[in-house]
């Protein structure tokens, strides 16, 4: 199956087409379209969420942008080397991945950034074909249960064949891929203490550290 993205009107979902026309008619200077990847398919490095934010992807256009889950993400991907520049919530912002890209188990946001099992399926032969396009691709890492699911799905692989857990590791029986997992690093999350900054900053060296 070759490399396929979602275009901007994108109607596989109706009730995300819905959200999105009521979004270009409350929010008109918003993104309000399928938030494609970031970041090159050489890459060795995939990095999956759940779907873009409201206020965050969708206005921007750029997976984690503007979302409190980026204040999270970008800076430590930085911290280690894996992005230059300064992130600064803007697809403009110069801000530049280095060997990894990121993309969102469903492209359109959702409401109350819940997507359904249905859309999930709906977007996920566009994760399938990504993952099959990066020829590089040495790690997957699962930012939260929902993303684990996808990405176990789109090779095909029974959930069975591995729990999700923060920071787990487990080998695919696929051109010795590693699939990683960690708590997602929304708001929510941090807020909670779920997950701690330096809980996050492990995954990420853990995660450099298998690509070496």
């Amino acid at each position: 199956m070759d490399f396929q993205t979602p275009d901007k009107n994108c109607n596989l979902c109706e009730r995300l087409c819905a959200f999105r026309n009521i979004n270009r008619q409350n929010f008109p200077d918003y993104h309000n379209a399928p938030v494609e990847a970031f970041g090159s398919l050489s890459s060795e490095i995939l990095i999956v969420g759940l779907a873009p934010g409201l206020n965050g992807a969708n206005q921007t256009g750029r997976p984690f942008t503007n979302d409190y889950a980026g204040d999270i993400l970008y800076p430590v991907l930085k911290e280690y080397g894996l992005a230059s520049g300064d992130y600064k919530k803007r697809k403009d912002d110069g801000y530049e991945l280095k060997n990894v890209r990121i993309t969102n188990a469903v492209r359109c946001v959702p409401p109350q950034n819940k997507p359904t099992t249905a859309e999930e399926k709906n977007c996920r032969a566009f994760l399938k074909t990504e993952i099959n396009a990066m020829k590089n691709l040495k790690v997957i890492l699962c930012l939260g249960l929902i993303s684990h699911k996808n990405v176990l799905q789109a090779l095909g692989l029974k959930q069975s064949y591995a729990k999700f857990r923060h920071g787990a590791v487990y080998d695919l029986p696929c051109q010795n891929i590693k699939l990683a997992d960690s708590y997602h690093t929304s708001r929510y999350n941090i807020n909670t203490g779920v997950l701690t900054y330096a809980m996050f900053e492990q995954i990420i060296k853990n995660i450099k550290g298998l690509i070496k």
